[in-house]
């Protein structure tokens, strides 16, 4: 496989020292991709996000939170409130990984008929 570009500054996801493989593995692992769909359509407490994806522990939420946020793709707002009040959002490069997240995940869904059939014939 060729690499996509010359440029130093670029990752490269086939070295396996690349930092870039530490994103990779955030953004599209499963719970990843989903908190990015959800911020999508826009700014989410963590309650929010817990509610709307199901199946979703505390700990991998929170962890799922704080490495998208290392990776400058979402922001946590703190109002400094009691109670606390802590809110999501995606910056804009979020916002793009999220637009791109989301064909894979329509995808997913819409194949998945086709897909639960050569489960059948597999198993």
């Amino acid at each position: 496989m060729e690499k996509v570009s010359d440029d130093p500054e670029r990752g490269d996801l086939m070295a396996a020292a690349c930092p870039s493989r530490d994103v990779l593995r955030r953004l599209t692992g499963r719970w990843g991709m989903l908190v990015l769909r959800v911020l999508s359509g826009g700014p989410q407490r963590f309650s929010g996000l817990r509610r709307q994806i199901g199946g979703v522990s505390e700990r991998m939420l929170a962890q799922t939170l704080q490495g998208l946020e290392s990776d400058g793709l979402l922001l946590r707002r703190d109002f400094q409130t009691v109670p606390p009040h802590v809110e999501y959002e995606l910056t804009p490069m979020g916002h793009e990984a999220a637009r791109r997240v989301d064909a894979l995940l329509d995808w997913i869904e819409a194949a998945l008929p086709q897909i639960a059939r050569g489960w059948a014939q597999a198993g």
